[in-house]
């Protein structure tokens, strides 16, 4: 019990505005394959701790969900100029203030969204080509609320296809983006599954919000493969619940 107290201890130090910043950087190099994989990821900084102690990881398969009374998910994102940046890990959109999640009483600000291929999560096993994290800081407390999106291959989404007509082609390159609508990435119905999770980079911090999309987005599919040709694989393998609830609204 000790040992988990003080593991909650460590991670909970990150459930501020600064692990914002985390959530889409870190100190020290890290990957997805061979000696900076995600199996590695504690060992190359200490303030990775989480990333192998941790006992409420993400992401997990999403199955055995319980139906329950939880807040439904108001969005009030803003369109707007931004900028995106090929950060050497996924391709990011950076948003300027203004745009709000509301969950309840609590209410979140889009910071950055992002994308990942194949998709982190999964349900009852599946995985999607894409998944997109769209990243909040909590107003009052600071700390993180994630929306992960589904997306798979259909109908041209117009959003995302201005995106990947402009993806930065190499790490480092950062872009303005002057017509930014994250709002067309999101599915028409906002059920979701929601659990305590974390960061799916380093360095891994816990007491993330997670509330994930049951309803996948159409792209269309060369839209896809304009992001795989960047980042083939940039997806942290599945966790165990370790006896988490997995609530949903649908």
């Amino acid at each position: 019990m000790h040992r988990r107290n003080l593991i909650k201890g460590f991670v909970a130090l990150g459930a501020c505005p600064v692990c914002v910043q985390a959530a889409h950087a870190a100190s020290t190099h890290w990957g997805y394959t061979g000696p900076d994989g995600p199996e590695h990821w504690a060992d190359l900084d200490k303030k990775n701790f989480a990333c192998s102690a941790g006992t409420q990881q993400s992401p997990i398969n999403i199955k055995s969900a319980v139906k329950a009374e939880i807040p439904h998910i108001a969005i009030g994102w803003g369109k707007g100029g931004g900028n995106m940046v090929n950060n050497g890990h996924t391709i990011q959109i950076n948003m300027p203030e203004g745009s709000t999640l509301t969950r309840g009483d609590r209410v979140y600000e889009l910071v950055q969204f992002h994308f990942h291929a194949p998709s982190e999560h999964q349900v009852a096993g599946k995985t999607f080509p894409m998944e997109a994290h769209f990243v909040h800081k909590d107003t009052q407390s600071g700390g993180l609320g994630v929306l992960g999106v589904f997306l798979r291959p259909g109908a041209t989404n117009v959003s995302f296809a201005g995106l990947a007509a402009a993806f930065p082609g190499k790490s480092g390159e950062e872009i303005a983006v002057d017509e930014v609508d994250p709002n067309g990435l999101l599915p028409a119905s906002l059920g979701y599954w929601t659990y305590e999770g974390s960061l799916t980079t380093p360095p891994c911090t816990e007491n993330v919000e997670w509330m994930v999309a049951m309803e996948p987005v159409d792209v269309d599919p060369a839209d896809i493969e304009r992001f795989t040709s960047l980042y083939p694989l940039n997806a942290r393998p599945i966790h165990s619940p370790n006896r988490r609830f997995i609530l949903g609204l649908g």
